[in-house]
């Protein structure tokens, strides 16, 4: 008979780098089994066929993991001109070919206009819905639907290596950007064609894949070692200004009551005695609301 595995509770970040093969669910369970952690999630998924770094929360820092959802994410990327796929990337099939008869200047030439606020249509292999259904299930059957261009920002595009038909780039881009439907894009102002041949998520807002760490290393390192590789669970919350609440008024924000604050108007990261209490927004009449609490965490110092 197989024991049962015994879960416990474990509060944190785990900045993992994650594999090509492997979805993100995968990588997730992977690692909660690797710390025994009775619940986590991630903070946004990457394809099977991307690498790099994914922020997992383990335990109370799962109330944030939404928070980072919304922050910046830089890429390294490799496209392949003249070969278009119905994927946008190498898992696809092919289906369209053409001679790649640009060079480095036209190239150069081209990525100005991809740089600042940019509308992009979504790919048809994408998890977007249309009448409860994922685009990427309709994609399956042959159907098309029209979808509607977006606005997202790219904030960094820069041209890493060009050789022959393939080039590698480095992208810093907002919520919700493709970086298949952008080699794509790239490929249509060639008038070649193109797909990405390899992604890897580098930077999700200030989070460093340097700081991250392989299932592989945490797999090889006494269970006990792991735990080193934990972030405490407001790292995800960096960005935001902190706010430092004396025991008496952290005992009511905990409890969900709103506090008097001086702080500047907007989302924050509360503290009493050094403790994260949670998330907290101020108002314009100085009122600190809570928003996600962590009444356990901060009870338990």
């Amino acid at each position: 008979m197989t024991s049962r595995k015994s879960w416990r509770r474990v509060d944190g970040v785990l900045l993992l780098d994650k594999p090509t093969g492997l979805s993100s669910n995968s990588a997730l369970q992977a690692a909660r089994r690797l710390f025994s952690a009775a619940k986590a999630g991630h903070t946004g998924t990457l394809d099977p066929l991307a690498s790099g770094l994914l922020p997992l929360c383990f335990g109370e820092a799962t109330k944030f993991s939404t928070d980072l959802l919304a922050a910046d994410k830089t890429y390294e990327t490799e496209v392949l001109f003249g070969v278009r796929t119905d994927t946008g990337d190498a898992d696809g099939t092919v289906v369209m070919r053409c001679p790649v008869d640009f060079g480095l200047t036209e190239l150069e030439a081209a990525l100005p206009s991809f740089r600042g606020p940019i509308r992009q249509v979504p790919p048809m292999y994408s998890a977007l819905k249309r009448d409860g259904k994922p685009l990427y299930e309709l994609a399956r059957q042959g159907i098309e639907v029209e979808r509607e261009a977006r606005e997202v920002i790219i904030h960094e595009l820069r041209l890493l290596d060009f050789s022959g038909d393939r080039c590698r780039l480095r992208i810093s881009c907002s919520k919700g950007t493709y970086i298949r439907s952008l080699a794509e894009d790239l490929g249509a102002v060639l008038a070649c064609g193109a797909h990405l041949t390899a992604l890897r998520r580098v930077a999700v807002g200030p989070l460093q894949i340097a700081d991250a760490v392989t299932l592989d290393h945490l797999a090889a390192i006494a269970e006990e070692d792991r735990t080193a590789w934990l972030l405490a669970p407001d790292a995800l919350l960096q960005s935001l200004p902190a706010v430092y609440l004396e025991e008496l008024a952290g005992c009511r924000f905990v409890h969900g009551n709103p506090v008097s604050s001086d702080a500047v108007p907007g989302r924050c990261r509360v503290y009493a005695e050094n403790r994260l209490l949670g998330l907290g927004e101020v108002d314009g009449q100085g009122n600190l609301q809570p928003r996600r609490v962590i009444g356990a965490l901060a009870e338990s110092g």
